[in-house]
């Protein structure tokens, strides 16, 4: 090999290592919706999941991308679950964004930041079937601006 070949050797092999080492087999589920301009109270937010393994523990977070133009230091969502049996439960979530001096807590480099905020640990999924999870935004203000994708992920432990 001479010179050229070799660094384009090393240079696919790296992103080869880096696409690979990006899989997470432990992922169940990651899906993000766009509510890009505003997000409209009305607007609910559905994830369906399908869940086969009831023996594992499961880690359940919720994915927020919100611009640094966001009015708030935190959200309020409505989380409505159906079960696969048909039954239903109802919470309410508090996702902080911005710590209380106003610095934001996600990544990101200009005025995009992402947060993948923890809402359950070690949980058991009741019911193989399919999951139907609903979001909405539930802030007091009919048209919530500045949050741009939301997102449910479910992994295994």
């Amino acid at each position: 090999m001479n010179f050229n070949n070799l660094n384009k050797f090393y240079i696919i092999s790296l992103i080869l290592i880096l696409i690979f080492a990006s899989c997470d087999s432990n992922t169940v589920y990651d899906k993000y919706l766009s509510v890009r301009t505003e997000w409209n109270k009305n607007n609910i937010l559905e994830f369906e999941v399908e869940i086969t393994d009831t023996t594992s523990l499961y880690k359940y977070f919720i994915n927020i991308r919100n611009s640094t133009d966001y009015k708030f230091r935190n959200i309020y969502f409505f989380l409505n679950t159906q079960f696969p049996d048909g039954r239903r439960a109802r919470d309410t979530i508090e996702c902080i964004l911005a710590s209380a001096d106003g610095r934001w807590l996600g990544s990101g480099l200009r005025d995009i930041k992402s947060n993948r905020i923890l809402l359950k640990n070690k949980i058991k999924f009741p019911q193989t079937g399919i999951y139907n999870f609903k979001l909405e935004q539930a802030m007091r203000v009919d048209n919530l601006q500045g949050i741009e994708d939301v997102g449910i992920r479910i992994e295994k432990e």
